[in-house]
């Protein structure tokens, strides 16, 4: 895939997390249509729970959540027992969480935000389930929209969507 589309589907997904979109939205829907799911609402809505580390969680990144979720439209297997399609699947999983991890040095929400020392994978944090305001501040000190642009870099990068 060219550059120019790669860096154009990362903006997308930035531009939609600063609409108010959370990370694994922004991420998924940003892209989704690449691998066959054109229906944008449904993209949104399959992403939805995933933001802010799971629920608001703050667990696994949703960024990190939203390339996984394209790479089961890639090459996720939908046959029980399917071995060899599970394995490839999970593969690359692997493959993009470690670049991902290997970029910001965890996968965990709370890290990532500094709520949490890196490594650190705390059990209990504040379960508040309401988002947090989408202020200037916000976005100013969350390093959440360049982690969207990013899992998107290394999800069209390390997945060719023109191949299943």
């Amino acid at each position: 895939m060219k550059e120019e589309i790669i860096e154009e589907r990362a903006q997308r997904a930035q531009k939609l997390f600063k609409q108010g979109y959370n990370c694994s939205q922004a991420v998924f829907a940003s892209c989704a249509d690449l691998f066959g799911l054109e229906d944008e609402t449904l993209a949104l809505r399959l992403s939805a729970s995933f933001g802010g580390g799971m629920g608001r969680m703050r667990m696994v990144c949703g960024a990190a959540s939203g390339m996984f979720l394209l790479a089961g439209l890639h090459n996720g297997s939908a046959t029980p027992h399917d071995n060899q399609g599970t394995m490839a699947n999970y593969a690359l999983v692997q493959q993009l969480a470690g670049e991902f991890k290997g970029t910001y040095g965890s996968l965990i929400c709370a890290e990532l935000l500094g709520l949490a020392p890196k490594g650190s994978c705390p059990s209990q944090l504040d379960l508040d389930p309401r988002p947090a305001e989408r202020t200037p501040e916000f976005y100013q000190k969350r390093p959440c929209s360049e982690m969207v642009g990013e899992a998107v870099r290394i999800a069209l990068r390390t997945i060719n969507p023109e191949t299943k």
